[in-house]
């Protein structure tokens, strides 16, 4: 049995390019890990049992117990590229809001990976996985590696980049989620009702901010607070109106800056310290503008085996 601890990601930077004919964006896209996370449990199963899961936590109802799972996915993948059989039981224990915009899904994926490499003792080489993590989805290749990181092309091609200090932030749950794809769609619609037009011939390739990479090799909170930004906020909020109300609620409790998560609708805050976070955290589950509201803090590392933890241990 083994154990991977992986954390959820807060975009503080996500610059969306045109619509490619493939179907994607480019994207300049500055991932963050966080402490708040998803533990994934890999165990031996008897031969022919193929692959089977298990979830518990909060948002346990939603996530999906079939072949579209993507930690299930995953497992499949790493079996066979290996030429093994894919015989294991996965056990999730969700903290990571579902469909949240803090890649909750491809944390998992990214998490099955480590732990089946693990148990099957194949010791897959971390390029490998990576690649191997790209095919799952976009966002999976981050869950492995933590940190900070720039993420190009699709998000999949990662550059670590440098922070100092730890920063500390607040996560605000909406109810319901925010499908990916429908925000991305929905960008694009109001690029076009603005004229700006939304193909690659129309919109820039993004960057990342000097700003905001500065603030985060200087440790500096109140800098990031004036760096970050979220292409896709206009979207997110577009199609959930509420969550305007949320980020007022927590700029109004004295975070330093409030912006929605990746697609959403999990609104992110950051805090000057952890005294201020856990303030706005309690600010905001009292406003009743969200479900819940949890304070953490980052950058963390990626998805790790965890050696003999106790239940609910970090």
């Amino acid at each position: 049995m083994i154990t991977v601890r992986v954390p959820a990601k807060v975009n503080v930077q996500l610059g969306v390019g045109g619509l490619r004919a493939d179907g994607f964006h480019d994207l300049a896209n500055v991932f963050f890990a966080v402490a708040l996370g998803d533990r994934v449990t890999a165990t031996a199963a008897a031969p022919g049992a193929g692959v089977t899961l298990t979830c518990a936590g909060p948002d346990a109802d939603q996530v999906p117990l079939d072949e579209s799972n993507l930690a299930a996915r995953a497992a499949r993948l790493l079996a066979a590229h290996h030429g093994v059989a894919a015989d294991v039981h996965l056990h999730i224990d969700k903290s990571i809001p579902v469909a949240g915009g803090m890649a909750g899904g491809s944390a998992d994926g990214a998490a099955a990976l480590v732990a089946c490499d693990a148990l099957w003792d194949l010791a897959t080489p971390q390029a490998v996985l990576l690649d191997l993590a790209a095919e799952l989805g976009s966002d999976v290749p981050f869950a492995l590696l933590g940190g900070v990181a720039l993420g190009r092309g699709r998000g999949e091609l990662l550059e670590e980049l440098p922070v100092a200090g730890s920063f500390h932030w607040v996560f605000a749950v909406a109810e319901g989620g925010l499908s990916t794809p429908a925000v991305f769609r929905e960008c694009d619609r109001l690029r076009e009702e603005a004229g700006t037009g939304s193909g690659v011939d129309r919109v820039p390739t993004p960057d990342p901010s000097a700003a905001l990479l500065a603030a985060l090799a200087g440790g500096d909170p109140v800098a990031l607070a004036a760096a970050v930004g979220n292409d896709l906020q206009a979207a997110a909020l577009s199609l959930r109106p509420a969550l305007a109300d949320c980020l007022d609620a927590g700029l109004a409790a004295g975070a330093l800056a409030a912006l929605v998560s990746g697609s959403g609708p999990t609104c992110a805050f950051l805090a000057k310290d952890a005294a201020g976070a856990e303030a706005v955290a309690a600010a905001l589950t009292a406003s009743g503008t969200c479900r819940a509201a949890h304070a953490t803090h980052g950058p963390v590392p990626g998805a790790r085996v965890i050696a003999g933890a106790a239940p609910g241990a970090d």
